[in-house]
């Protein structure tokens, strides 16, 4: 297994494995061809995939905003799971926040995602009971849940 800094040429498969995963939640803006190469540019040393025989077969979408780090919509094709390639594209965007010197790192789940929510919290990841999430759209969009 390789894994390799993300780039945009990679979104067709990229996309079409966030697809395959139930729990995932897109939208056609933020994660449309145009949003993720936005991402990438601006975070280019922190998205990885991960490919065996030069088959994506997970990614892991990170930026930062100077201060902390956020992951994205982590994932591995479901016929490669359990093989640790998650922790690993994990480990690489983590390494990769510390030599940005970011020292702390925030992503979010859904719910009802409970395979996503078992591998974050296997990780260390905990749970934050104080916060209230919110979030408004800028621009109207059209969110995916699979």
């Amino acid at each position: 297994m390789n894994i390799r800094k993300m780039i945009i040429d990679d979104y067709d498969e990229v996309y079409a494995l966030w697809m395959s995963c139930a729990g995932m939640g897109l939208n056609n803006l933020d994660d449309s061809r145009d949003g993720i190469d936005k991402f990438i540019k601006r975070n280019p040393d922190t998205c990885f995939v991960a490919e065996i025989e030069n088959k994506i077969v997970g990614a892991i979408i990170v930026g930062n905003d100077g201060r902390r780090g956020y992951i994205y919509h982590t994932a591995v094709n479901s016929q490669y799971r359990r093989q640790g390639i998650a922790r690993q594209l994990v480990d690489a965007a983590m390494l990769a926040l510390k030599q940005c010197g970011i020292n702390k790192v925030a992503l979010v789940v859904f719910d009802r995602n409970e395979n996503g929510n078992d591998f974050w919290q296997s990780l260390g990841f905990i749970v934050r009971e104080d916060l209230i999430y919110r979030n408004k759209a800028i621009v109207e969009m059209i969110r995916i849940d699979t």
